[in-house]
């Protein structure tokens, strides 16, 4: 199968994002490098990608207004094909977590009925194969500190900070 990716810059990196059949997002990542997030999700799809020649779904135009601070969500369709099992679960319930709030660790894992699974929300959310929209930079500590996103907590404020959302 053949998957079509766009790069949009960022002021977090370049975003890259890629999509299966349908126009559905199966992949966004930000990097520096948009070779390095092409060449991981390659991998992990087993499967070509090659550069798409619009702004697939319109999603460059949307994180273009999110980083603009004028949007709140995005309208995208998520193939959630590269996420299973626990992870799956945990991501779907950040990707219910509204703009601008926070919710830490342990409330994850106790929507999925797992409530002693905090450090599994925390590795669902650090190796989530679509970022930003899904908001794992949304998932904080259960003491209230920001914790890191991508390895890197400045990223993490920026993007609290973008949404006006305070750290417990």
């Amino acid at each position: 199968m053949t998957y079509r990716y766009t790069a949009t810059p960022t002021p977090i990196g370049a975003a890259v994002a890629v999509f299966s059949a349908g126009d559905r997002l199966v992949a966004l990542g930000t990097a520096e490098d948009p070779g390095w997030v092409v060449d991981a999700v390659a991998r992990e799809v087993r499967g070509s990608l090659a550069p798409a020649d619009a702004d697939v779904a319109g999603l460059s135009e949307q994180l273009e207004q999110y980083f603009a601070g004028e949007r709140t969500t995005f309208d995208v369709e998520i193939d959630w094909s590269l996420s299973t099992g626990f992870a799956a679960e945990a991501l779907r319930l950040v990707a219910e977590i509204p703009y601008g709030e926070t919710a830490s660790y342990g409330e994850i894992a106790a929507r999925a009925g797992r409530p002693r699974a905090a450090r599994a929300v925390g590795t669902a959310c650090r190796f989530t194969p679509i970022t930003l929209v899904v908001p794992a930079h949304r998932v904080i500590r259960s003491d209230g500190s920001v914790g890191e996103y991508a390895g890197r907590e400045d990223v993490k404020r920026f993007l609290l900070d973008l949404e006006g959302a305070t750290a417990r």
